[in-house]
């Protein structure tokens, strides 16, 4: 009698897997057990062991108790019972909101660490000490963001045989980064560049941005009574000299009247 495709049934009344012939068999799917999800802890009704290792809401231990009183006692506080260490026996469970669990979870997941780079900054023996006082405030701007810098002097053609500019320059970098960082490699000759690696003071914290306030005008006081200005002071006055009188025309004479002829 030729038997089925997915192979004889054994006395447990398991079949074995069809991939794996001979291998343990598949025990039959129980429809009663709650579904877990891919990934997360046990919580409440998922939780079969008994009895588990109770942790309180605040963090207090409660010791062994059975599951059913660990889950009467979470609701009773309206949290959830959720299983924290499962490989422990009994295993470690705790009375929680898990719903707040899970967003802190999720958040801490989901921040960025930050990863510590090497920054590099470049000068030569016959740099400026204008530009030596920039590139120490840019030195010093990567080591508050946590990050190594790579101090390199580089030296060309003929300067290769005047190596102790090189190093001064080296050396008043080093000194003005000394309280902002820990020497990790001191200065060294490499071909034909000098270079030295400083990494950020355990525990430094980066210096506070400044803003630039605008001063706080004093309060007005309150107002006085407006005064009339007083009008400045002319003098003495001169003496009015007298003034000359008004000519006056002179008084023109009648023309004599003609004498009457007899």
């Amino acid at each position: 009698m030729p038997t089925p495709a997915s192979g004889p049934v054994n006395r447990a009344g398991l079949c074995p897997d069809p991939r794996n012939e001979g291998d343990t068999p598949i025990p039959p799917f129980d429809r009663n057990v709650p579904p877990r999800g891919p990934s997360g802890p046990r919580i409440n009704e998922q939780i079969r062991i008994s009895p588990v290792r109770l942790i309180g809401p605040e963090g207090e231990p409660l010791g062994i108790v059975p599951t059913s009183q660990a889950l009467e006692m979470a609701r009773e506080a309206g949290l959830d019972l959720v299983e924290v260490a499962d490989k422990e026996r009994p295993p470690v469970c705790k009375i929680m909101d898990f719903g707040k669990f899970k967003y802190t979870q999720s958040k801490k997941a989901h921040q960025k660490t930050h990863q510590q780079k090497v920054k590099e900054i470049r000068v030569r023996p016959k740099t400026g000490e204008h530009d030596i006082e920039t590139k120490i405030t840019q030195a010093r701007k990567f080591l508050e963001h946590n990050d190594k810098v790579q101090v390199n002097v580089l030296f060309r053609g003929r300067e290769m045989q005047h190596i102790e500019e090189g190093q001064r320059v080296m050396n008043q970098i080093l000194e003005a980064l000394a309280n902002d960082s820990k020497l990790e490699s001191p200065s060294r000759l490499e071909g034909k560049r000098m270079v030295a690696l400083l990494a950020p003071k355990p525990g430094a914290k980066p210096a506070a941005k400044s803003a630039a306030k605008p001063e706080a005008k004093p309060a007005p006081g309150p107002k006085s009574a407006a005064k009339p200005e007083a009008k400045p002071d002319p003098g003495p006055k001169a003496e009015a000299k007298p003034s000359a009188p008004p000519v006056s025309a002179p008084a023109s004479t009648p023309a004599p009247s003609p004498k009457p002829t007899s």
